[in-house]
């Protein structure tokens, strides 16, 4: 069974200097910021979702666990209210490159369904970007439905 272990102050550290570049990475592949200012912009985007860290009021963070009990990657939510319901809202899903494809992110959600009935939590949403599609497969298996579709086509010449 895999395990959701709340993280350490050390995994936070190494794991920021993970998620940061790789979410400043999905900003710019998406077309959302400039490379040039990504990096600073992901830092500060962080810096505001979790000002005191792994200890933010309503985050979770959590080290996955493999059934085996050995780390393979993090899943981070927070609590939020939206349509008049409480639900869990994930940031991010981290497997380890060398993890990945083993069922590690689906087995996650799982013990993230049994941590949101524990917290009497009615749901989950997240965010995917358009172009991690096997992310977006993977939602789909697990049944999450998308409900908002933003889209965004550059202009040339335009600024």
């Amino acid at each position: 069974m895999t395990v959701l272990r709340p993280i350490t102050e050390a995994e936070y550290v190494a794991w920021l200097e993970i998620v940061i570049p790789a979410y400043a990475k999905d900003k710019v592949s998406s077309g959302q910021w400039p490379k040039d200012s990504a990096l600073d912009s992901a830092r500060k985007d962080y810096a505001e979702l979790l000002p005191n860290g792994k200890d933010t009021d309503k985050n979770h963070i959590f080290t996955v666990l493999s059934p085996e009990g050995f780390p393979v990657g993090t899943l981070w939510f927070v609590e939020q209210e939206r349509a008049n319901s409480h639900i869990a809202y994930v940031y991010d899903i981290y497997v380890k490159p060398e993890h990945r494809r083993q069922g590690h992110a689906s087995r996650a959600f799982q013990a993230l369904e049994v941590e949101v009935t524990r917290l009497g939590l009615s749901g989950v949403a997240l965010h995917v970007f358009g172009h991690n599609l096997a992310a977006q497969a993977l939602y789909t298996k697990l049944g999450y439905v998308a409900t908002n579709i933003n889209m965004f086509k550059p202009v040339p010449g335009a600024t």
